[in-house]
């Protein structure tokens, strides 16, 4: 374990109350301990990191402790600072007189299915190529399995989407061009040579656009390498011995296969230990065994690492160490 935080970006996802929270605070404070700079951030709506930590953190980064900073991702903030400079690069673009309909289909936009992800893509895909990042190791305590899945799959639709955009303002470019050579009736000179003129209208605003598409376009090919560079990322799959968490494992493994994503390690949390005296715990214990038995066989080329039960919850700092050192020895 002590080898994934050499990486410089850690994803701890899984399904829902299995601990994921838990792991990714763990592994952040074994991080400070390795003498590492930490950013742990939460992209799961429900945050339970300020809670685990007994503080409040919200969206900016808070420091916890010397080398450790947090921050919660607040995606209702995140989508509105999101729209707002869709909207500041869309008024750069059009006439004034086009800015109330701009307003209106932003506001329109903030509410449409989809957009809370791509403004919680576009702050993770921030803090993955900013190089001025000064952490050492950024850790996402993200959202239950589905949702985060297909964060990680939207680099490559959205630079898809991208690339579309830059065809289709290509074509616009050339038909806006000869619209408005046409519209200046007779011109001096070379005709043709006015639709290749930086200074025409059409070319200014469609080179501000191509400008805007291509940097986007970059920047998302960049987070996508990172995903799959399992020197510099790595998935830690959070699980617990029951069938559902099994199989939901199971399923996700075989996704983050498809984007090319390496799982650097499974986390097995709530394992119950052997020396239970009662005949209905006995059997509780049974019945995990046997998934820890098809876990065994199903994730057998990943590293596995077993927690047990706890007597009590989770939290303070204190608490998560021990987590964290029990993981890594």
């Amino acid at each position: 374990m002590l080898e994934l935080l050499n990486r410089q970006f850690l994803f701890v996802g899984g399904k829902g109350g299995v601990g994921k929270t838990t792991t990714a605070a763990a592994l952040a404070l074994m991080a400070v301990e390795q003498k590492l700079q930490c950013l742990l951030v939460s992209t799961d709506p429900a945050h339970s990191l300020g809670d685990l930590f007994g503080r409040e953190i919200g969206d900016r980064e808070t420091s916890l402790l010397p080398g450790l900073h947090a921050v919660e991702i607040d995606p209702d903030l995140t989508a509105k600072r999101y729209i707002e400079s869709v909207k500041s690069t869309m008024r750069d673009l059009v006439r004034p007189a086009l800015y109330p309909s701009i307003d209106r289909h932003m506001e329109i936009s903030r509410q449409a299915p989809g957009t809370a992800e791509s403004a919680m893509l576009d702050r993770m895909t921030e803090l993955m190529t900013d190089a001025s990042n000064p952490y050492d190791l950024v850790i996402f305590d993200t959202a239950p399995t589905g949702h985060t899945l297909r964060l990680l799959g939207l680099p490559g639709i959205m630079s898809s989407w991208t690339d579309g955009l830059l065809a289709h303002q290509e074509r616009s470019d050339r038909f806006a061009g000869i619209a408005e050579l046409l519209g200046q009736g007779s011109h001096s000179g070379n005709n043709l040579a006015y639709l290749s003129d930086p200074a025409s209208p059409a070319r200014t605003r469609g080179n501000k656009l191509r400008k805007v598409l291509e940097g986007r376009r970059i920047k998302l090919d960049n987070a996508g390498k990172i995903l799959r560079d399992g020197q510099r990322c790595a998935f830690v799959l959070v699980t617990i011995p029951e069938r559902l968490a099994v199989l939901e494992s199971m399923k996700t493994l075989k996704s983050l296969d498809e984007y090319k994503m390496r799982i650097g390690a499974l986390v097995i949390n709530q394992l119950l230990p052997a020396d239970l005296g009662s005949e209905f715990m006995q059997s509780r214990r049974k019945q995990q065994l046997k998934y820890v038995d098809q876990i065994e066989q199903g994730f057998k080329s990943i590293r596995r690492f077993y927690l047990p039960l706890q007597a009590e919850d989770i939290h303070g700092i204190e608490r998560l160490r021990w987590i964290g050192r029990h993981l890594i020895t």
